[in-house]
């Protein structure tokens, strides 16, 4: 019987023990942080949605894998390593549709100062991963004295030759997807000149 307390006590000094090396006992070690972004993010921020307005939403800090998707037929091995170094890379700022939150513009802002800098070298996989999926990526310089509409003409010169690209109606008044009809070709029933005798 003492033999059986006498291990009890050992068993219990132990797991105290054990509790308070690991994490100072905790299972969470976590604060929460004093902010998400940095100044420089947060001003950059207020320039963006001030310079597109309503027309898209932004998102912040944005995992590129949450913005692209695996083409279909992908093999396993392929789809792998693309999804492990998608989610490993994080775009700064992401405009989307305001409708269906489709994305329409990554920006990544590149800062030389310091010692590494951030983002000064171009990442060839994010670069290549939004041409693939047809997403433009904007770099912008960060520098002091930006005003909204400099930022909205960095946005405009870059989704310019996609909007561009838009398949023009070959006649004025075609092309309407809400009546379908209006997209044929249409001939006269009858004519309006006088019938030769």
């Amino acid at each position: 019987m003492e033999l059986a307390i006498i291990l009890m006590m050992l068993l219990i000094v132990v797991a105290l023990v054990a509790l308070k090396l690991n994490d100072n006992g905790l299972s969470f070690p976590f604060k929460r942080k004093t902010a998400l972004l940095s100044q420089t993010e947060v001003t950059f921020l207020d320039l963006i949605e001030r310079a597109v307005g309503s027309k898209y939403r932004v998102l912040c800090r944005v995992r590129l894998s949450e913005v692209l998707s695996l083409r279909q037929n992908t093999d396993k091995r392929t789809a792998k390593s693309a999804l492990l170094k998608a989610s490993s890379r994080q775009l700064d700022f992401v405009l989307c549709n305001k409708d269906d939150m489709s994305p329409v513009i990554a920006v990544d802002l590149v800062n030389p100062k310091g010692k590494e800098g951030y983002k000064t070298q171009r990442d060839w996989y994010v670069t290549s991963a939004l041409d693939a999926a047809r997403i433009p990526h904007l770099r912008i310089k960060v520098k002091n004295g930006y005003t909204a509409q400099e930022i909205k003409e960095c946005i405009d010169g870059k989704l310019g030759p996609i909007q561009r690209k838009q398949p023009k109606p070959l006649m004025p008044g075609t092309n309407n997807p809400d009546n379908p009809r209006a997209d044929k070709p249409k001939r006269p029933i009858r004519s309006s000149r006088p019938v030769a005798a």
